[in-house]
């Protein structure tokens, strides 16, 4: 049901399948042995074969009078919801209309209450039920209308995109761990630069990242700050080519223009340089985990990224030997070339490095006797060109 049926129809590979059913959860831990049941907020079973697991829910009610269920709410966001009914019933109580399709294998015939067929076919997103309603009820759903919308190609229907704008704050509500892995799900998927856009858009992303939306709402030397837009750019590019994306990466370009920022103010102030990006990662992370809980795993290579930056610039004696020995060697190399490549750090300090890490020992040698030469400290040139088109 719901997401495969949606995906198949489109002619698109679903990721997974899942199953509804009258049975509860009991009942289907009892039908089979090798079945976990999980979640509080939503009550699932997990049926495991071997490595594969099918995630079999019940259908849900939409009142509460079922004796066994179990649904609490607190300032109209749902807490626990183990509500109980019928199909029709759990079709209603599904986020959007295109998302309430239901495949029956006993005839093979797709199965619509709401619509949801003449949505799909529109390629328009449209919520069930009333809209305030429903993302009060849980505000992540603002999220998922994004995501969705960008990722199937669809529109948002008007009454689902207009009370987004003045319920972001919502996203306040939610715990930060959750909003942790809907950050993920938004920007890992292969659509990161039109859900960027998008969120900026509907104001919901300055409601995870309030840092970032204050550092990009400012230009510099007249033109906007595109680092972020870039970052994302390459992101779906290896996503699309099938290559890892790592969590650390993703959120150190996130956060890097306040991070920018505070480290700046503190050199202007005389503060060491790789002591000012210690500090300023250290604060902008500190105040982001209370919207979004960054674990430690994430946050550390983050910062490591962050306080190697001024250290490309010091091309002296043995340092750039010991900064390539670095762990975070390469991730912190690629992100100066991001940086060079969106015109906010020196074009031909990021070539020194990419020639003294390809070069021989004696390549490397003689790289280093010139910039020697040179005082041994790259000066990078502030340079700002015109941005970059938008990506489709």
């Amino acid at each position: 049901m719901g997401g495969c049926v949606r995906d198949l129809l489109l002619g698109r590979e679903p990721k997974d399948f899942d199953v509804v059913t009258n049975a509860r959860p009991e009942e289907i831990r009892a039908t089979f042995r090798n079945c976990r049941l999980i979640g509080r907020r939503f009550r699932l079973a997990h049926v495991h074969f071997g490595n594969e697991i099918v995630e079999v829910a019940t259908f849900r009610g939409l009142t509460d009078d079922d004796e066994n269920g179990d649904r609490v709410l607190e300032n109209g966001r749902i807490l626990r919801d183990n509500v109980y009914g019928s199909i029709e019933e759990d079709a209603f109580r599904r986020d959007f209309t295109v998302n309430a399709l239901y495949y029956n294998i006993a005839d093979f015939s797709v199965v619509d209450y709401l619509g949801g067929m003449e949505d799909h076919r529109a390629s328009t997103l449209k919520l069930i039920g009333e809209p305030d309603h429903r993302y009060r009820e849980d505000p992540v759903r603002m999220l998922r209308a994004i995501r969705f919308a960008v990722r199937l190609g669809f529109t948002l229907h008007p009454s689902c995109a207009e009370p987004i704008g003045r319920m972001a704050s919502l996203l306040r509500q939610i715990p930060p761990p959750r909003l942790y892995d809907e950050v993920l799900k938004l920007f890992l998927g292969g659509y990161a630069v039109q859900t960027f856009e998008a969120l900026r858009h509907y104001r919901l992303f300055g409601a995870l990242f309030p840092d970032t939306e204050l550092s990009l709402s400012h230009e510099e030397q007249g033109f906007p700050l595109t680092f972020v837009a870039q970052a994302l750019d390459r992101t779906d590019r290896r996503v699309q080519d099938d290559k890892a994306v790592t969590p650390y990466f993703l959120f150190a370009a996130l956060l890097w223009e306040p991070v920018r920022a505070r480290a700046e103010a503190q050199i202007r102030d005389g503060v060491n340089d790789i002591v000012a990006y210690q500090d300023a990662g250290a604060d902008v992370v500190s105040k982001q985990i209370h919207q979004i809980a960054i674990p430690r795993s994430v946050s550390q290579p983050m910062r490591d990224i962050w306080a190697l930056q001024p250290r490309f610039a010091r091309l002296q004696g043995g340092r750039p030997y010991r900064l390539l020995s670095h762990p975070r060697f390469r991730a912190a190399y690629d992100f100066l070339v991001l940086r060079a490549e969106a015109g906010e750090a020196d074009a031909a300090l990021a070539e020194w490095w990419t020639r003294f890490q390809e070069g021989d020992e004696a390549d490397q040698k003689a790289m280093l006797r010139e910039a020697e030469r040179g005082g041994g400290k790259s000066k990078p040139r502030r340079r700002r060109h015109r941005p970059r088109k938008a990506v489709a």
